[in-house]
């Protein structure tokens, strides 16, 4: 998480910025969780090709230490809609639209667009929790920006959208009434 970003500086929210380790957390409350995508993106693939030593899941134990926190204290984990992580570690794959659960644990997809983000950014959800977490705006944001630098083509090829993206900063901001929603999902967990 960016120290000083948008978990920061709220009432009764502990952040754990990069200098604490969030790899650390003892408990006891649910997390809100955002590990490292870089590394999980389906870009990976490009980035393994071209860099010397790049391995695709290669952050440190971020995901899993996020997913162990969850999983033991309840709350949420958030990654970009495509996470390799979801099936590295044996998540069932989300869908738009409802959440999809086992009531232990939920995923679902949503769009940060549509909760205040300036470009259309698909994000996975998985929350722990026995009871069903809330309704979401399930709809796709109208915005012509997006987070990465291509888009599917209908037949499946790429095209470079450089006009179209935003600047990587931006890109990883979490809007303040996603958060506020992801912080409502947690404080409402129930283990």
């Amino acid at each position: 998480m960016e120290t000083g970003g948008a978990y920061f500086g709220l009432e009764g929210v502990e952040p754990w910025g990069v200098e604490r380790d969030a790899r650390l957390y003892p408990g006891p409350w649910p997390v809100v969780a955002h590990p490292p995508c870089a590394r999980w993106s389906p870009l990976a693939y490009i980035n393994r090709r071209r860099i010397p030593g790049y391995e695709i899941g290669a952050d440190g134990g971020c995901f899993a230490s996020a997913l162990a926190a969850a999983d033991h204290w309840g709350g949420v984990l958030e990654h970009p809609a495509g996470s390799l992580a979801w099936k590295y570690y044996g998540l069932n794959r989300p869908e738009r639209g409802s959440w999809q659960g086992d009531g232990y644990s939920w995923v679902t997809e949503v769009d940060q667009g549509r909760y205040g983000h300036r470009a259309r950014k698909r994000t996975w959800l998985y929350v722990v929790s026995r009871s069903a977490p809330p309704d979401l705006d399930w709809e796709l944001a109208e915005s012509p920006a997006i987070v990465s630098g291509f888009t599917h083509q209908p037949k499946g090829g790429h095209i470079a959208c450089e006009q179209r993206r935003v600047r990587p900063r931006e890109a990883s901001r979490t809007p303040a009434a996603f958060r506020d929603l992801l912080l409502k999902i947690a404080a409402e967990v129930s283990l």
